[in-house]
């Protein structure tokens, strides 16, 4: 994928210790992919304080947007806002020098890494996207779904279908049942 030079945030460019930054990327920034959960359909604001310490820098920040989303019972789609914070620490990129097997302890979740002195500040709106995601996304809590035997959605009409449901392990039981009739043991 090929990022957009405003995506790059570049590092060499900050003077101070502490920079504030406000962007505003439009949501064709964001074109969706075929593994995409969501699709971004209002411009992404992101501000954040950016604090330099040596190589180390500090991103404090937030992201706030809108997501188009397919309903995990009904299969339509929806807009969920996002309104996302984060604290991240970026450190250099280093070259693994194959240590084996390490713990990943609470403090690396919130730390990246920067290459050639830009941090891409696409993937980690991406990032924040998918963090504010739900396990589930429903359209609302009441979603109905569809109907399992014709697939009519249950939110915006009804189907002549029965509800009987009848657990197939029981299936054979039930054919003994009534094959043999009424026949007491």
């Amino acid at each position: 994928m090929v990022l957009e030079p405003a995506m790059l945030f570049d590092l060499s460019q900050l003077r101070e210790a502490r920079t504030h930054v406000a962007r505003t990327y439009e949501p064709s920034a964001f074109a969706a992919g075929d593994e995409d959960a969501y699709l971004v359909v209002e411009p992404v604001q992101l501000e954040m304080d950016v604090d330099k310490d040596g190589s180390q820098y500090r991103l404090v920040g937030r992201v706030r947007t809108m997501l188009r989303l397919n309903c995990g019972r009904c299969l339509e789609d929806f807009t969920m806002p996002v309104d996302a914070s984060f604290d991240l620490l970026y450190l250099p990129h280093a070259e693994n020098e194959g240590e084996g097997e390490v713990e990943v302890e609470d403090d690396d979740l919130s730390t990246a890494y920067y290459r050639d002195e830009e941090i891409d500040l696409g993937q980690l709106m991406r990032e924040q996207f998918y963090l504010a995601l739900p396990m589930k996304p429903l359209c609302r809590e009441s979603c109905r779904g569809l109907c399992p035997q014709c697939g009519t959605n249950l939110n915006s009409g009804t189907c002549s279908c029965s509800p009987t449901w009848t657990d197939p392990r029981l299936e054979g039981l039930r054919a003994l049942i009534d094959k043999g009739g009424d026949r007491e043991v």
